[in-house]
């Protein structure tokens, strides 16, 4: 047996075979970069590239790495479908093909493969692992003073809308155990963007799941176009605002005042 089957087979130590899910619409700036990154700090993991028929050739550089590697995958996307349902299909992928463990992870750079080995190592102890921005010993590089202020400003907001002990529940650099999104009603979700990352981190919250934190450092992109767009940011609200209330009224039906006294 070839070192790359070995690889495969034992997986990760202490988390089991892992696939990383990375999202990309126009990436062509950094599909190689991003791909590389993962193996050179995680060389036992596998790698899925969910393309959204990228007009500039995204998909096509990923079925090239994928025929020069065994542990790159590339799925296909008829269209720009957005990040959650990008995500949901890496998820569903991995668990057919019996992946113990799935991460999330943005192809634009700005979550740093060098960060990788920790959240796996949390991994090992936990049923969610978020890469937070804004734990002690997190960094965040080359953001605006708007954008630091609108994370910020929305990871509060979560927090006391929804009662989760979360720091960075729109972060998007994760790892789930597959036993966990078996768990949680995937059916359920169709938010994108922030909001998805929220819906998800309530969803394992809600199932009494075990969530960890570990700092991370964050990076603008330096390559291509942010996807970033007031719309991304209504639906957040909007969802996040539904979320809230209707868990209060749960709350309210189960436990009465004295409930809801509790909260977060």
């Amino acid at each position: 047996m070839g070192v790359a089957a070995q690889r495969r087979t034992s997986g990760h130590p202490g988390v089991g075979r892992v696939l990383v899910v990375i999202p990309t619409y126009n990436e062509a700036d950094n599909v190689r970069r991003i791909v590389a990154g993962v193996h050179a700090a995680a060389p036992t993991v596998d790698v899925l590239v969910a393309d959204d028929n990228s007009p500039d050739g995204t998909g096509a550089i990923a079925d090239d790495l994928a025929r020069g590697d065994p542990r790159v995958h590339v799925l296909h996307r008829q269209g720009k479908d957005g990040l959650g349902a990008a995500y949901l299909a890496g998820f569903a992928w991995a668990r057919q093909r019996g992946y113990d463990a799935v991460v999330e992870m943005d192809a634009d750079g700005s979550h740093a493969p060098q960060d990788l080995p920790a959240l796996l190592a949390a991994a090992r102890d936990a049923d969610v692992v978020i890469g937070s921005r804004w734990t002690r010993g997190a960094r965040v590089v080359n953001w605006p003073l708007r954008r630091l202020l609108l994370s910020r400003c929305a990871n509060l907001y979560t927090r006391l809308a929804l009662g989760m002990p979360v720091t960075d529940a729109t972060g998007g650099y994760r790892v789930y155990r597959t036993a966990v999104l078996e768990a949680i009603d995937l059916d359920s979700v169709r938010s994108q963007g922030y909001a998805f990352q929220v819906e998800l981190s309530r969803l394992a919250h809600r199932a009494g799941v075990r969530i960890v934190e570990v700092p991370i450092t964050f990076a603008e992109r330096e390559h291509g176009d942010s996807k970033m767009s007031p719309l991304i940011v209504a639906e957040a609200l909007w969802r996040i605002t539904s979320w809230g209330v209707r868990d209060r009224r749960t709350a309210l039906r189960r436990g009465g005042p004295d409930e809801l006294a509790r909260w977060p």
